[in-house]
């Protein structure tokens, strides 16, 4: 009995030595982070992780159903998707055509109406939800600056940030991007439960809207801005202008700070394949939702061009690629979310999964979006073989760079 007191005294008292010095570093979020992630054998935010948080319901209105294609599922996956789906533990894969769904495939006990983290398509997201606040006369432009809302940004480069910066990933805010490392500001801004504390302590440290560089913060403190432009909570905001008109047939969630907090807007919405999709479909179709106007079609032309000739791969708030000849736009997230859309010939494909395939420093789009794509065209008898032979990333390459 002796020992286990002297056990216990010993562990104990070290222990909370620990958290008063978390708390004296001000990195107490890290208990947050080791309790919802690392305990879990995790090293980053996962695909689930969205159980593990506060969130505020996106809600749903009128459920207008996806139509059936002819064809549905009567197609079976190629080889090399299917291995694309294992090695990288893929949990959904939709492909829309002609506003039908053509092909579903769930793994791992998904279905239809399984949640999942969208993590960074929430950009795409966040960045809609600003140009509708331009189309509403809420924010005057792309232009308006932000320190008109956040006064503490309206001084040295700061006072040159605009809500076209935030969205197109110019705003040249202190941040880093490295998910994998507890100690970043990005890990904080995760499980910080005082996240608008976080950005508003952010500095300008380069000059805004001169070039891209892709940092979180920025579209965090965007969602800031279109909470204090509109008066409203991002995610009743969301559901209004988007969620409600586009029919999706569930209530999603998103992450928030606290109870009483803010959207973790940068990424964290959770809702499923299908729903997700919708936004696919209102940007295939320039802003038009079953020949109602949701959002300006000239809002989706900027979103979906690029801002900069030196970064082609990003617009506001949208990757963009040209491949296989067609202009490709797409909301992305970490560990391989996906929503591509190929608006010449009306298709959408949707990706949910665990892991992504390799990213390269030559290369600002991940290998499996290729495969994702070409399969997709090889099921629909839309693309020979080897028609993707000589493009940006050959096939092979691809095949070869599968990483978890």
């Amino acid at each position: 009995m002796k020992f286990l007191k002297k056990f216990l005294l010993w562990f104990i008292t070290p222990l909370m030595g620990i958290i008063v010095l978390m708390y004296i570093f001000d990195v107490d979020y890290l208990l947050r982070a080791v309790r919802t992630i690392y305990f879990r054998g995790e090293t980053t935010a996962f695909l689930d992780d969205y159980k593990e948080f506060p969130n505020r319901t996106i809600e749903k209105g009128t459920t207008q159903p996806w139509a059936i294609h002819n064809d549905y599922n009567k197609v079976e996956a190629t080889e090399r998707l299917e291995k694309a789906h294992k090695d990288l533990e893929t949990v959904a894969y939709l492909i829309i055509k002609n506003d039908s769904i053509w092909h579903e495939s769930y793994y791992n006990d998904y279905t239809k109406d399984s949640k999942s983290n969208s993590f960074s398509m929430a950009k795409s997201v966040v960045s809609a939800a600003m140009f509708k606040a331009i189309e509403e006369g809420k924010i005057k432009s792309l232009d308006q600056k932000v320190g008109d809302f956040f006064p503490q940004f309206n001084e040295g480069m700061g006072a040159r940030m605009t809500v076209g910066d935030l969205s197109s990933m110019a705003s040249g805010l202190s941040w880093d991007e490295k998910y994998y490392s507890p100690f970043s500001i990005v890990t904080r801004a995760y499980f910080d439960d005082k996240l608008e504390e976080v950005i508003l302590g952010l500095e300008v440290v380069e000059e805004p809207g001169q070039e891209f560089k892709y940092l979180s913060g920025a579209t965090q403190l965007l969602a800031m801005v279109v909470v204090k432009a509109t008066n409203q909570k991002l995610s009743d905001y969301v559901s209004q202008k988007f969620w409600k008109p586009m029919g999706a047939a569930n209530e999603a969630l998103w992450q928030v700070d606290n109870l009483d907090g803010i959207e973790k807007a940068y990424c964290c919405i959770g809702s499923n394949a299908r729903d997700f999709s919708r936004f696919g479909k209102l940007f295939a179709h320039n802003g038009n939702w079953n020949g109602t106007q949701l959002l300006d079609s000239i809002a989706i032309a900027k979103m979906t061009t690029p801002r900069f000739d030196n970064a082609p791969e990003y617009g506001y708030g949208w990757w963009l690629k040209e491949y296989l000849g067609k202009k490709v736009y797409y909301m992305r997230g970490h560990l391989g979310q996906f929503v591509i859309v190929i608006p010449e010939d009306n298709i959408i494909i949707t990706r949910l999964g665990h892991l992504k395939g390799l990213q390269t420093n030559t290369d600002a789009h991940s290998n499996d979006l290729y495969v994702y794509i070409d399969e997709a065209y090889k099921m629909m008898g839309m693309m020979q073989p080897n028609e993707g032979e000589g493009n940006s990333k050959p096939l092979t390459e691809v095949d070869a760079a599968f990483s978890k």
